[in-house]
């Protein structure tokens, strides 16, 4: 990607890159990563920008220019006093033009994976719901080319906020999903889906860490060997989980049975003298570790500390086996093959588990139990072999559909010799 005014005598693509990139969760921050490595590989000429949720970090990272999504920067934060809520309230008019501006100012605005059509976790209309909706408008409004690529869809039922995520989905000028879920839901909520494709998440098109063993078997077409010894570790990804959207009600009562169930499925593999490392895939998931590791309190448990996702790649490559919540925590465990099971907490992560053919191999986050969880676990690690070469060919299929993902990307978004808005729109 340049910086340069020209190029061969025209004016370089003009690209702008947007979601809840930067602030803490590293499954966004992964598809963005994705998404850069496209663009610097297959349109280098391209100037690159962000409107994101946490700019310096974006900045700093990955060496683009990033603004702020939001003028008013306690929008995350709960307005109770009359100048905070008057504050907030005004934050959305300026973001209307704020969007409205930088939109104007590029060819194409790419929103990279994440799951930007859901609210499986607590979502309120006014926060990024309103935010993509202001993005597609102003996209259809000028011309701007608006590319929903790789992202997540669920059914929603609060009305104010399906009604945001129907009418982003509809002024989008491209969307492909990243499983027939997503599809699915969008066209359940009213959305012409017929043109649109799946595709896997963004977050294997990522570079998968050194690891001698799978590198060599993957170049060979081959599988990777179990390691043969003792048991490795377990790397147990977790969440400060407290349900849905839907959930609101009885938020605590799911985070207790959820911290409870995995503090004591954490405490038998201790007993039965396995290592563990805990994991996050967030900065807001650090109390959940600092509650296991209080309660298990053995030096047997530990912590990692991941600020991406090759990190997180890395710590798993390591392990026996892998029980994840995180979404994306699964997808680098399933990327790197080791024998995964999911606390599920939504359908995608289901989705995702028989995507990869480890449909047998989920718990329901909102219940944990530990002593079926344990069981799951010990057959998971009976058939360890077996789930590991089944692992890889499930990998190599998802690399070659993301690379008919990023083909289909480049013909619908940057047609040849064309640097206007010119271009189908999706109905």
């Amino acid at each position: 990607m340049t910086s340069a005014d020209e190029t061969d005598g025209q004016p370089p693509v003009r690209i702008g890159v947007f979601g809840l990139l930067g602030s803490g969760n590293l499954g966004n921050d992964g598809s963005l990563e994705a998404v850069l490595g496209y663009l610097r590989a297959e349109h280098p000429d391209a100037v690159v920008d962000a409107l994101c949720g946490g700019p310096e970090v974006v900045a700093t990272r990955y060496r683009i220019p990033a603004t702020r999504l939001h003028w008013y920067r306690g929008e995350y934060r709960t307005a109770s006093r009359a100048g905070a809520i008057a504050a907030k309230g005004l934050g959305k008019l300026v973001d209307a033009v704020r969007t409205a501006a930088w939109v104007r100012r590029h060819d194409v605005v790419i929103v990279p994976g994440m799951g930007v059509l859901e609210a499986t976790l607590p979502l309120r209309p006014w926060g990024f719901p309103y935010s993509l909706f202001l993005l597609c408008a102003s996209g259809r409004l000028f011309g701007t080319r608006v590319a929903l690529v790789s992202v997540g869809a669920a059914e929603i039922g609060n009305r104010p906020t399906r009604a945001l995520v129907r009418w982003s989905a509809r002024l989008a000028t491209y969307r492909s999903y990243r499983d027939d879920l997503s599809r699915d839901a969008m066209r359940a909520m009213g959305v012409d889906t017929v043109r649109d494709e799946v595709y896997p998440d963004l977050a294997f098109a990522l570079p998968t860490p050194p690891c001698p063993e799978l590198s060599a078997s993957l170049e060979q077409g081959g599988t990777p060997i179990a390691p043969s010894g003792p048991p490795g570790p377990v790397c147990v990804g977790v969440m400060d989980f407290h349900g849905g959207d839907d959930d609101r009600a009885r938020a605590e009562e799911i985070h207790r049975r959820y911290l409870d169930g995995t503090t004591r499925f954490v405490r038998a593999l201790v007993e039965d003298g396995r290592p563990v490392r805990l994991l996050t895939g967030d900065e807001c998931d650090a109390p959940v570790v600092a509650a296991i590791l209080d309660a298990v309190d053995s030096p047997l448990v530990t912590a990692a500390e991941a600020a991406s996702l090759a990190d997180l790649m890395k710590e798993m490559a390591a392990a026996g086996a892998v029980v994840a919540t995180r979404y994306h925590n699964l997808i680098c465990a399933l990327k790197v093959g080791v024998p995964t099971l999911a606390l599920s907490y939504a359908a995608k992560s289901d989705a995702l588990m028989a995507q990869m053919g480890l449909a047998a191999y989920s718990h329901p986050a909102r219940e944990v139990d530990a002593d079926r969880l344990l069981e799951q676990f010990r057959a998971l690690e009976q058939r360890s072999a077996e789930l590991r070469r089944t692992l890889t060919e499930r990998n190599l299929d998802a690399a070659r559909q993301l690379r008919d993902q990023f083909t289909d990307l480049t013909t619908a978004l940057f047609p040849v010799a064309d640097h206007t808005h010119a271009l189908r729109e999706a109905p």
